[in-house]
């Protein structure tokens, strides 16, 4: 890890992608926003003076991680896998930074801290590592699923904490039966903006769309390690992401003039993610959409809006893109980390006003690439084959063309692929309950726009 002097975070910078020309009469603009944040506590950082999150001493952000496992009874089937996320979760308390707060949950029908105990959290050091997976060894299989009660825990657990970076690993193998679709949507609705949350489903008898939800709404990655024994890499891989974090709470404000609508707000890579119902009001012109924790990455967004119509020649800023931290105190002015412009220029050169940006084209075939994976498995499990067929034909064909390899091979485990180029397929009799999991849970990632 690198060194963090505690008046920087990392540098911000904005670029918008977009064919700026309209028209007559046109009114939609769309542009990508491309984010990048780079260099914290290197000299890419730059000041903040009080603004800036507390730092630990040489050690980057204070950090907060509350890790939750599945206790219930079905981690006992087989007796293989409560020990393969033992194994995983110590293997994560030892890829914790020296200097980070952390405590480890233990889920079934209730939430209990295991260590250390008390609602309080331990700061980890080499004595505290080895006492969290002294803990863990006594972790048994019993009970049910209430996964809105650990994320209840973690956030009172971590909102114990004074720091920068607050973040949850959650792993469960069965589906939440031990308390109601309402009391895990009103726990997500309490944890949301709160702390980010990364959510592994291991086995095949879990459902997706629960944790796929989970680490939506509370802006984490989601994934499904079909065999247990791929644990221990996977979440040494979510931790070193985790500590990897630098600055929290960045926010997405869209500033738009009198007249212009926002269609939509979308994350379109590293993965796909719907933020327009997420905004809140920064005044009465500008909102904010939240983007959560950033270490050294990138990420691309899709900004959609709808301009007043104007006459040949005219111009206007559509909208003013910005990267917002906020005041940790909540009492000063948020500072503005960068921005960017969205224009419309209205022309009567077809050609300019016809042309669709490659980045544009790219993001909006990869929009549709996740929403036709999840219609065809839809349809596929209500028995619509012709349905699954069209859509699931549709995926490979954007697949191919867009160079999404990894998910153009996950779809070759659901279908036969007769024709890439014109998404010609037909369905497998037979398909592996993991490869048609792995394929949903994954397929909203996405691949960068190619250069």
């Amino acid at each position: 890890m690198a060194n963090f002097s505690k008046s920087q975070v990392p540098q911000f910078s904005v670029e918008v992608y977009q064919n700026e020309f309209l028209p007559e009469g046109g009114r939609e603009v769309n542009a990508i926003v491309t984010v990048t944040s780079t260099g914290g506590g290197t000299t890419g950082g730059i000041p903040l003076a009080d603004a800036a999150p507390a730092y630990g001493a040489g050690q980057g952000p204070g950090a907060a991680v509350v890790l939750m496992v599945d206790c219930s009874g079905s981690m006992d089937y087989p007796p293989t896998k409560m020990r393969n996320a033992r194994d995983a979760t110590a293997a994560a308390i030892d890829t914790l930074r020296e200097g980070t707060q952390f405590a480890v949950v233990a889920g079934t029908h209730v939430a209990k801290d295991v260590y250390p105990g008390n609602g309080r959290l331990a700061v980890a050091d080499a004595q505290t590592k080895a006492q969290a997976k002294e803990a863990l060894r006594k972790l048994s299989a019993g009970g049910g699923t209430a996964i809105g009660t650990w994320l209840r825990l973690a956030d009172r657990l971590l909102n114990s904490a004074d720091v920068a970076i607050r973040h949850g690993i959650l792993l469960t193998d069965g589906r939440n039966e031990h308390e109601s679709p309402e009391d895990l949507r009103a726990a997500l609705d309490s944890c949301a903006g709160r702390f980010t949350c990364d959510a592994r489903g291991v086995g095949t008898d879990w459902e997706v769309k629960e944790v796929t939800g989970i680490a939506a709404d509370l802006l984490g990655t989601a994934d499904i390690v079909a065999d247990p024994a791929g644990l221990a890499a996977d979440f040494t891989h979510m931790m070193e992401n985790a500590m990897g974090k630098e600055v929290a709470d960045v926010a997405l404000r869209l500033w738009t003039p009198v007249g212009v609508e926002i269609r939509f707000v979308k994350q379109v890579a590293p993965t796909v993610a719907d933020l327009t119902a997420r905004r809140t009001e920064a005044n009465a012109r500008a909102g904010d959409y939240p983007t959560g924790s950033w270490g050294d990455e990138s990420r691309d967004y899709h900004v959609c809006v709808l301009v007043p119509e104007a006459g040949i020649g005219q111009e206007m800023l559509a909208a003013r893109v910005s990267l917002i931290l906020p005041d940790p105190s909540g009492a000063g002015t948020p500072q503005t980390l960068s921005q960017g412009l969205v224009r419309a220029v209205w022309t009567d050169d077809m050609v300019a006003s016809t042309s669709i940006n490659p980045q544009v084209a790219h993001y909006t075939g990869q929009a549709e690439l996740a929403h036709v994976i999840q219609q065809g498995l839809d349809a596929r499990k209500s028995g619509d084959f012709d349905g699954a067929t069209a859509k699931l034909g549709r995926a490979v064909q954007l697949a191919s063309a867009s160079g999404n390899q990894d998910t153009a091979k996950l779809l070759s485990k659901v279908v036969d692929v007769v024709d890439a180029a014109t998404g010609t397929v037909r369905l497998k009799a037979k398909v592996a309950e993991a490869d048609e999991m792995t394929l949903e849970t994954r397929s909203t990632k996405t691949v960068r726009v190619k250069k």
